[in-house]
């Protein structure tokens, strides 16, 4: 006999399809969480439109709290010194710990999102760097503040921002170049309230309080990274699982070995794990990009050089204006001053960049932008007047802008699409080791000499000398092409490593498409 209630479930099933929409949208929303086996199941594909104007606005909150943070370190640099005794070149190795982590954990990142997901790489990320910055503020030496909110928050900040990115390339197809662009804005967001905020927070209650509410803001990431709900890729690839066989043989294999037997594969898995490692290092490390082609060499070591010089201004400021008697709140403003104007121009240096008179001449403008960076440090030479201090920042936003509208840029210039992700990874982890050493050997020479001034002497000799080699060097590198193609012998291969512009144009669908590219930016 059956039940009067189920007769009256069929009912309203037949009756009412709202009710059978209903059950099948709860269905597609189980099938987008991820879970371990979130690789075999569908997921909903929301791209360009609905939730994913959500994820971008979580992208944008992102790299305001990642790559917008490490700037504000500066305001502190004063009150570390004084709490911990410690001398310039000691204080800078904590920013430059955090922002070396930050560009240099792209490889590990990329790892992790593969594995579990740009969702819980976004929220391991945060909340790493929150508790990196609330174990920061119980720290009682510096060599404690180099763990926890210099290698602990940058790999936070690392993991939060670059799976950010990931997830939103996912999300927006044919919107996508907007959506980056919109995306970045929130660094430059970030680079002009963190100051006012530290500023007002020191000022309020010391470092040590200020700290441990960073930690609460910074953990805020965990709240965006549930935001990014997964999506199918589009070509419908799913995370592989061990093959079914697999696993069982290498267990009896492992068996035999321990008692004592030798594998007839033994010799053959050692080679093969050989030959594994080779390839995930030239998958992340192109070491090999690095040896044949020459643009991406000299883009490289041009870029790691630079790297040398450009983050002091960001870390040093502050403490040179205080020094020379402007007051604390209008110190912390000129950092702010520096992120309200990229705000600006940074969506305008992208558009002038992409006009076809620049096409494949991009490297000489940023070469221009890297090269008015270095000069503008001499301003802060010949004075150090806060209304001299504030031109000094509009001129070097306005090549900072240039810089970090074109690198990315440039280097995709120089490189096949194909290899761009492992060509990024080497790229990544080059830049990231001046980024590392170079504000620390710069506080060594501010101690030995007690002037502040052999800070933007030291900025300018790296940015101008790399802003001239690189100009210089893509110039000689291109008249060598040329000579080349116009003396080859018709039916030869040409040179398949040269500085060109690589097509934008959509690949044929024999080719497999590019791979997920994991970007940090400056």
């Amino acid at each position: 006999m059956s039940c009067p209630r189920s007769h009256t479930l069929a009912s309203l099933r037949l009756t009412n399809p709202c009710l059978n929409l209903s059950r099948l949208a709860w269905e597609e929303k189980e099938a987008a969480m991820p879970q371990g086996g979130a690789g075999e199941r569908k997921a909903a594909k929301p791209q360009d439109q609905g939730w994913a104007w959500m994820v971008l606005l979580a992208a944008v909150v992102l790299q305001g709290m990642t790559l917008g943070f490490p700037p504000c370190i500066g305001i502190f640099f004063t009150d570390l010194q004084r709490d911990f005794q410690a001398s310039n070149s000691e204080t800078s190795w904590f920013p430059s710990i955090m922002v070396a982590v930050l560009h240099g954990g792209g490889p590990l990142c990329s790892i992790l999102v593969k594995r579990f997901g740009c969702r819980f790489a976004v929220m391991l990320g945060g909340l790493l760097s929150g508790m990196g910055m609330v174990s920061s503020s119980f720290c009682r030496s510096i060599s404690q503040l180099y763990i926890t909110a210099g290698f602990i928050t940058g790999l936070g900040s690392c993991f939060s921002f670059q799976a950010g990115v990931t997830a939103l390339g996912y999300y927006f197809v044919r919107w996508r170049t907007l959506a980056n662009a919109m995306a970045s804005t929130g660094v430059s967001l970030g680079f002009t309230l963190w100051p006012l905020l530290s500023q007002y927070l020191l000022d309020e209650m010391g470092w040590r309080n200020t700290f441990l509410i960073f930690g609460g803001i910074l953990l805020n990431c965990c709240v965006c990274g549930a935001i990014m709900r997964p999506v199918q890729l589009s070509s419908g690839s799913l995370l592989q699982s061990p093959m079914a066989g697999e696993e069982p043989r290498r267990r009896a294999e492992e068996t035999q070995l321990s008692n004592g037997a030798s594998s007839p594969h033994h010799e053959l898995q050692k080679q093969s794990r050989r030959t594994a490692c080779f390839h995930v290092l030239q998958k992340y490390l192109a070491f090999d990009i690095f040896c044949q082609n020459k643009g991406y060499q000299i883009y490289t070591i041009g870029v790691t050089w630079m790297m040398m010089g450009f983050a002091l201004p960001h870390i040093y400021l502050v403490p040179y204006a205080i020094q020379n008697g402007v007051e604390e709140r209008k110190a912390a403003l000129l950092i702010s001053v520096i992120g309200f104007i990229n705000i600006f121009i940074r969506p305008f240096t992208g558009l002038l960049s992409g006009h076809k008179f620049f096409s494949g001449r991009r490297i000489y403008l940023f070469s221009l932008a890297v090269l008015l960076c270095g000069l503008s440090n001499f301003i802060c030479v010949v004075s150090a007047e806060f209304s001299v201090l504030i031109i000094y920042c509009v001129i070097l936003s306005i090549a900072m802008s240039g810089v970090g509208a074109l690198t990315f840029q440039v280097l995709m210039d120089v490189v096949e699409m194909d290899r761009f992700s492992s060509a990024l990874g080497l790229f990544t982890i080059l830049e990231s080791i001046t980024l590392l050493i170079g504000p620390p050997l710069t506080g060594l020479l501010v101690d030995v000499t007690n002037d502040f001034h052999y800070v933007f002497y030291n900025s300018s000799f790296f940015l101008i000398s790399a802003a001239l080699f690189m100009a210089l060097a893509f110039c000689a590198l291109e008249k060598k092409t040329k000579l080349k193609e116009a003396s080859k012998v018709p039916g030869d291969n040409p040179s398949r490593y040269q500085y060109s512009e690589m097509p934008t144009q959509s690949q044929p669908e024999s080719q497999p498409p590019p791979a997920v590219v994991y970007i940090t930016s400056i």
